[in-house]
């Protein structure tokens, strides 16, 4: 162990980022101080894990690599040092098992965040050697201590008052604007912008969309809340960029949300932002073929209803059917042709995403261009950032997680490698 007893560090944020910059550090003996502004640290780390903690995914590297879109050359470049196989090898050194789903999505063998939450924190506060991780929590970060201060010199909101902190070096992992009530509201945003870091807007992504006009009190209030299973959409935006995948969502009060829309919300989200509408196409039948579909439509009815012949030719009810009568005149429904098609290709029209805080994640942060390649910021020597800060965006699946992480080991070698130190 190096004998690093007069070098210290600050982690802003509890969440997986900040964790794991903490791990990187305490492992090399450096005093570690982790400030979070909630009462316990992981909430949306939990959270997220309520249903299943979706860790990484298993599928190719370059596939993997592929999902950060836009940011996928400075993603890669973090993955480099903690990938997929790499983030199952972190889970089984805290004696957490993970297996690959049918979907490839990487799980921990019970399903559970908090197992895998607790075994981490106890290593951080109680490593085999060295001091432990010393975690101060209900610490809202509050920017630096004076104008003129030194960028390792920062300030605290306590309910005993405001506090200040110092160190050798500082790791920002503050999080995105969603889900604000897990500790996570963007308000750093500003603070840093003012110190002359380029910051793109936070936008959600991952997140559910208002259809235009809503939906009628009838589809509303008998269809709020239920999935459209097995069916497929396509969207191609003003660009000519192609999405479309099979998969399922669910109708909200006055639009959409779910995994299906949450894989397009991106294109979706940047297409009603340039021209403020998105149309997609949904397909209640996707494995019906456009001419079986026509055949089964146009197949003689006698006196039965048309809900009836839909039902019982093509296994079409509930809210499918309650969808082409939502969207489609009595003209087009009374048109075998016509109704053919739309079932096919429904076009569906999107005005708005839902406000950043409902969404899983969020899009923009601290530009990659404002960073040095260890995650310092460089107009502020000394602080890294990691984590949903920075501008990069990703659909669920276990490739936000594995980011976070990757971005998190990433700020804590740099923040190693400022002090003139390497990991063990």
């Amino acid at each position: 162990m190096k004998n690093v007893s007069m070098k210290k560090v600050i982690v802003v944020g509890g969440g997986p980022a900040g964790l794991m910059a903490a791990d990187v550090l305490s492992s090399a003996g450096v005093e570690v101080h982790l400030y979070d502004a909630m009462p316990s640290v992981g909430r949306k780390f939990l959270l997220a894990g309520k249903g299943g903690l979706n860790l990484t995914h298993s599928e190719p590297v370059d596939i993997f690599a592929s999902r950060y879109g836009a940011r996928r050359q400075q993603i890669e470049t973090l993955l480099q040092g903690f990938d997929g196989p790499q983030v199952r090898d972190w889970a089984k050194t805290l004696g957490v098992d993970t297996f690959v789903g049918t979907s490839g999505r990487v799980f921990p063998s019970d399903m559970k965040a908090a197992p895998l939450l607790r075994a981490w924190l106890h290593r951080l506060r109680h490593p085999s050697t060295g001091a432990g991780v010393q975690f101060h929590m209900r610490h809202r970060w509050t920017g630096w201590s004076a104008e003129d201060a030194q960028a390792t010199h920062v300030t605290f909101d306590t309910d005993q008052g405001s506090v200040q902190a110092q160190a050798d070096a500082v790791v920002l992992a503050l999080g995105g604007g969603s889900w604000a009530r897990l500790g996570s509201n963007g308000a750093w945003v500003p603070w840093l912008q003012a110190k002359g870091v380029a910051v793109a807007p936070l936008l959600p992504t991952n997140c559910g969309f208002d259809a235009q006009g809503g939906w009628s009190e009838h589809f509303s209030s008998r269809f709020a809340g239920q999935p459209f299973k097995s069916v497929a959409i396509q969207f191609t935006n003003s660009e000519g960029v192609n999405f479309q995948r099979k998969g399922e969502f669910v109708a909200t009060a006055a639009g959409v949300e779910g995994s299906l829309i949450y894989a397009a919300s991106s294109l979706l989200r940047d297409e009603i932002i340039k021209h403020g509408v998105a149309t997609f196409h949904l397909d209640l039948l996707p494995d019906h073929s456009a001419e079986k579909v026509l055949s089964e439509v146009r197949h003689p009815r006698g006196s039965r209803s048309l809900s009836s012949h839909l039902k019982s030719r093509l296994s079409l009810d509930g809210i499918k059917a309650a969808m082409l009568h939502e969207l489609l005149s009595k003209e087009q429904i009374n048109d075998p042709d016509a109704l053919a098609a739309m079932i096919k290709a429904l076009p569906v029209t999107l005005v708005a995403a839902r406000p950043v805080d409902e969404a899983i994640s969020t899009a923009g942060g601290v530009l990659f261009e404002a960073l040095t390649t260890s995650l310092m910021l460089e107009q502020l020597p000394g602080v890294f950032c990691a984590g949903e800060m920075l501008d990069w965006e990703a659909p669920t699946g276990g490739y936000l997680l594995t980011a976070c992480f990757a971005s998190g080991r990433k700020a804590g070698l740099g923040a190693l490698a400022s002090l003139g130190l390497k990991s063990d």
